[in-house]
């Protein structure tokens, strides 16, 4: 995932069109959303674990 943020930062300082600066950052808010529903999933069986 790092290779692909630093990718991404590349490819938007290029001056695409709009359309390509929404995908993307539609893109990047999925990817944010299912991090955090990811990490809660992780907290949550590492604290069941220990319990």
């Amino acid at each position: 995932m790092i290779f692909e943020w630093i990718n991404l930062g590349f490819n938007l300082a290029d001056g695409h069109p709009t359309a390509f600066y929404v995908v993307h950052g539609v893109l990047i808010a999925v990817n944010i959303i299912l991090a955090l529903v990811l990490a809660a999933v992780g907290v949550r069986g590492w604290k069941a674990g220990r319990a």
